[in-house]
């Protein structure tokens, strides 16, 4: 069963091809399904959502519970980061409280892709620390102009 909307995003654009080349998006693949973080940087937006919507299409098969992709918005604090996951189509509803929701996310072997990830808020980034400490199936990708800062993790600059 597929939880999340693992759908690229179309890019507007007349090219609408992926800002890496199939060795990189190769060694991407292998990064996020042998790594439990790995972030996408870059200076522009649109290129970075664009090749982590695309690695989630291609890899979510490899997850039990398939791929959730979050765009971030609001004030990237962990009540906005619980309620945008609750909202996914075909991922249930999530409880308010944060514990609840880790709770339920610890069970799952998932990749969480966050687009945007420099709006959390440095409350979401212990959240989600903590979160990968109690959740071993669970896999983080992220597309900021920053790497994640949630650990060890791999980045790849665009």
């Amino acid at each position: 069963m597929m939880w999340g909307d693992s759908r690229p995003a179309r890019s507007d654009g007349a090219a609408g091809t992926l800002p890496a080349t199939s060795g990189e998006l190769s060694v991407l693949l292998t990064a996020v399904r042998r790594g439990r973080v790995l972030t996408v940087t870059g200076r522009f937006r649109e290129p970075r959502a664009l090749l982590v919507r695309d690695i989630a299409r291609r890899i979510s098969s490899n997850f039990c519970d398939g791929a959730s992709v979050v765009s971030l918005r609001g004030d990237g604090g962990v009540r906005d980061l619980v309620s945008a996951l609750g909202c996914l189509p075909g991922m249930p509803f999530l409880p308010c409280g944060t514990a609840n929701a880790a709770s339920w996310l610890a069970e799952r072997d998932m990749l969480l892709v966050l687009d945007d990830s420099d709006r959390l808020s440095p409350e979401a980034l212990v959240w989600l620390r903590r979160l990968l400490a109690v959740a071993p199936g669970l896999r983080i990708l992220a597309a900021g102009r920053h790497p994640l800062a949630v650990g060890q993790g791999r980045v790849h600059r665009l």
